[in-house]
């Protein structure tokens, strides 16, 4: 009789997918198939995933001199034009190989006085849609001009960037505290920033928040600086409008002299369709790196859509990973859009059941392709962090890949900031559900890390509202004085720390915040444009808001880094899952532990109750070690950090009785 295979174990930990079984089995063999092929055919997945060191240009130390390759099959000729040849197209053709590969060699000899580091280059390429000038797949720069507001490509030399931190690694066990941060805006009077000024004067800022990861938006080159770094065209440049390669190396070198990780925001979802800037009919009518015809156009990005299933789209790609990785030293990699990768129809459509996930719309390339991008991340550096970024809820996400899953260390939890921007916008404080609140936060797939937060970069953006704008409005530029009292401005001080609390105390396994909403900036994001006279005022963060004396938004900056300490030095999110201890719908009220810990919510609009009694699962002496309340954090100082409350029975179970003001939250602990 022959042995019934066991599930996987995905399937073993989730009954509900054993309709499943088959299918994620099947695409765990693929998988393995898929790795045995580069093992046998293409030396390898180091060798496969170092593009990189033979695509573009790289060195040759022994035959002394550079040799630049393009992989353009369908090209009729290609030649190296640029400063080094003043431009001219019939002087440096290159080679064509039998694999599509074009080739040509310039020795140190001939070239060492013209071939000078940053000098622009660019490749002429004639097939069947005429003859163009492109920048290289492979180029480690472009750069503007800054009178035809055309790119070029930039020759860069092997870096001799000198690390002062050389041994930054992650441990094993991390708790990701995220500052999602655009160094472009993060100047204060608007001026698009730069690497080092980022490095210089908002890593330090991030570090004595309490931060322990930088999420850097931005890196990847895109020719529009309004489309927030997502519209890449060079994926192996970092974007030269905050300055030179080295300079991020700076950037993410002080980070790790801080102890602070670093996070590439990756876009491998989706590029540009800019045929001069990007990659877009490369070599041809015919897309090389991307899904031909219609259905290689995103609708709703208007972008162009990467075809995974072809093996030198996914050198291109995994080589991109190992190049930021190994070169820039990054931590890990926030991965964007992948929602859109995973399905064919992008994410448009309500995710009902599980066979939204498993179906003909499900791209199964794309899934294999996430699943070798997280074992090239593994491979090389096996405590990075690896983020998906999927609204989807996709099974498995961030289960081990031999377990059935994609191998992801945390996905973002999206639903959250859905949740709190429906909850602001539709209904009356009076009128919050708590039971609906508690079970919104709590609600996710068991066993798979998930960043918790209330808002990104998403919210900030002109059209859309951040929370202090939905709590305060109009109220933050005329009362946030001190000296102007304003029950607006009192009511969304508190309920903005409560939220921000209450989010990363029951959302996730990790914890997010975009670089000003810690303390409630109250301008939009609007990056120059047409329509606002391609003006940068708003494309900025006013740091000076927290830092000034007489302000309340200093007491929102206070409480976020007060909070981030005290969850990191309590390993809050590492506590055991939330036991619900009382649900109070009359009185708005939430009250929870998680180990010793007992967490109270008070969202009440004004009703502070004086004895206000509730079951704890110990008896014991509870003592008050975080309260929203202080007067520091703009509060008013109801309850007393360090006051112990002790439990009494009633009805033979352990109770206390507390005093509980209104809109404030606090954390006891048994002693």
């Amino acid at each position: 009789m022959e042995k019934e295979e066991k599930p996987l174990k995905i399937v073993q930990d989730d009954p509900w997918l054993t309709p499943y079984n088959e299918y994620l089995t099947h695409r765990l063999s693929w998988y393995h198939t898929h790795c045995k092929y580069i093992d046998e055919h293409c030396n390898g997945l180091d060798y496969f995933t170092s593009g990189h060191k033979y695509f573009g240009f790289n060195y040759d130390t022994k035959e002394k001199g550079w040799w630049f390759r393009e992989y353009a099959p369908n090209a009729t000729s290609i030649s190296l034009i640029g400063d080094f040849n003043t431009w001219n197209g019939e002087s440096h053709p290159l080679k064509r190989l039998n694999s599509g590969t074009w080739e040509i060699f310039l020795d140190d000899k001939t070239y060492q006085q013209t071939l000078l580091p940053f000098s622009k280059v660019k490749i002429r390429i004639t097939s069947d849609n005429g003859t163009l000038d492109r920048i290289p797949a492979y180029i480690y720069r472009a750069v503007q001009d800054k009178k035809t507001f055309d790119f070029s490509g930039q020759f860069v030399p092997e870096s001799t960037y000198h690390w002062q931190t050389k041994k930054f690694t992650l441990p094993k066990k991390f708790t990701p505290y995220i500052y999602e941060a655009h160094p472009g805006m993060a100047t204060q009077d608007g001026h698009v920033g730069s690497w080092r000024e980022f490095a210089d004067n908002i890593i330090p800022r991030i570090a004595s928040l309490g931060y322990n990861t930088v999420q850097l938006m931005a890196v990847q080159e895109h020719p529009y600086y309004g489309s927030f770094g997502y519209h890449v065209s060079n994926f192996f440049a970092p974007s030269s409008r905050f300055g030179t390669p080295d300079d991020l190396r700076y950037l993410i070198d002080t980070a790790h002299g801080l102890g602070i990780a670093v996070v590439m925001d990756l876009v491998h979802s989706h590029a540009v369709k800019n045929i001069a800037e990007g990659l877009s009919e490369f070599d041809g009518k015919k897309e090389l790196y991307f899904v031909d015809g219609p259905s290689g156009i995103h609708p709703g990005w208007d972008s162009k859509l990467f075809d995974y299933g072809k093996m030198y789209v996914q050198q291109f790609l995994l080589s991109n990973i190992k190049y930021w990785t190994e070169e820039f030293h990054f931590d890990g990699f926030r991965f964007d859009g992948v929602t859109s990768m995973l399905y064919y129809h992008h994410g448009n459509v309500a995710f009902s059941s599980y066979d939204s996930y498993f179906g003909k719309d499900t791209n199964n390339s794309a899934v294999l392709y996430l699943q070798m991008a997280n074992t090239l991340i593994k491979k090389m550096y096996p405590t990075a962090i690896s983020i998906a970024e999927d609204m989807s809820g996709m099974p498995g996400a961030c289960v081990e890949i031999e377990d059935g899953g994609l191998g992801f260390t945390h996905r973002l939890a999206m639903g959250l900031p859905d949740y709190w921007i429906r909850l602001l916008s539709e209904t009356k404080d009076e009128d919050w559900d708590m039971d609906q609140m508690y079970h919104c936060l709590v609600n996710r797939r068991h066993g798979e890390a998930n960043i918790a937060y209330d808002e990104s970069h998403d919210q900030a953006l002109v059209g859309d509202k951040t929370i202090a704008f939905w709590l305060m409005d109009k109220e933050m530029y005329s009362s946030m004085s001190v000296f102007v009292p304003s029950q607006i401005i009192d009511r969304g001080i508190a309920l903005h720390k409560m939220i921000r609390f209450i989010t990363l105390s029951l959302g996730g396994e990790g914890y997010l915040n975009f670089m000003g909403n810690e303390f409630g900036h109250p301008e939009w994001i609007d990056f120059p444009r047409e329509g606002n006279g391609w003006s940068t005022k708003y494309a900025r963060r006013q740091w000076n808001l927290p830092d000034t004396d007489h302000l309340r938004y200093k007491f929102l900056q206070n409480f976020d880094s007060k909070m981030i300490h005290f969850s990191e030095n309590e390993k809050i999110p590492s506590l055991p899952s939330a036991q619900l201890l009382n649900i109070d719908n009359t009185n708005k009220v939430i009250i929870f532990s998680r180990g010793a810990y007992v967490f109270i919510f008070s969202f009440s609009p004004g009703v502070s109750i004086e004895d206000y009694e509730f079951f704890v699962p110990k008896k014991g002496k509870y003592k008050i070690i975080f309260s929203s309340d202080s007067k520091d954090l703009g509060g008013f100082d109801r309850v007393k950090e360090g006051f112990i409350f002790e439990t009494f029975k009633k009805e033979k179970d352990n109770f206390l009785s507390i005093y509980l003001p209104s809109r404030m939250c606090m954390v006891l602990k048994k002693e």
